[in-house]
């Protein structure tokens, strides 16, 4: 097992449960614009930075019997529900690292998770367009992210948050 699976893993044994593909996708970006030991390789897709490995990554850990994928259908969409499973958490303290890993950034992987997974598509894109200066991010956001209809209260609120998890994080 690969130590970018092992991280995976223990972020989502950290926060208990992810509701989204999308939000799954966010937090770990923007966990890793944090600082935290996550390499993925991101690139822009149209909900924001997506990565392609880690999509393989849950697909793998599901594999394995790690993490639960649960789909359910939510007003006429489906979204998926992930949690670590048994094997997984077996897994994590053979590894040593159970409940140790993401430990200091805790409070901030689970601010991360309640958020909606719109104001984290909106905070993560922000994270993908620095180091620009915030007046052409700002631009570039209403340009890119034109449905979404993101007010320049949305903004400041993200850029608030971003700037709360960084100090945290110091």
């Amino acid at each position: 097992m690969l130590n970018q699976h092992v991280n995976v893993l223990s972020l989502l044994q950290r926060v208990g449960e992810i509701t989204g593909r999308k939000k799954f996708q966010k937090i770990v970006f923007i966990s890793k614009k944090l600082g935290m030991p996550f390499h993925e390789k991101y690139d822009f897709h149209r909900y924001g930075p997506y990565s392609e490995e880690l999509s393989l990554r849950l697909e793998e850990l599901q594999q394995f019997g790690f993490i639960s994928e649960i789909k359910e259908e939510k007003a006429g969409y489906y979204q998926y529900r992930y949690q670590v499973a048994t094997n997984g958490e077996h897994f994590l303290k053979t590894k040593g690292n159970d409940r140790e890993t993401f430990e200091q950034q805790q409070n901030v992987i689970e601010d991360m998770n309640a958020c909606s997974s719109k104001f984290l598509e909106l905070t993560a894109t922000i994270l993908f367009l620095e180091p620009a200066d915030k007046e052409d991010i700002i631009k570039k956001v209403h340009m890119l992210k034109k449905t979404q209809n993101y007010s320049e209260g949305d903004i400041e609120q993200a850029y608030a948050h971003i700037e709360r998890w960084r100090q945290h994080l110091n």
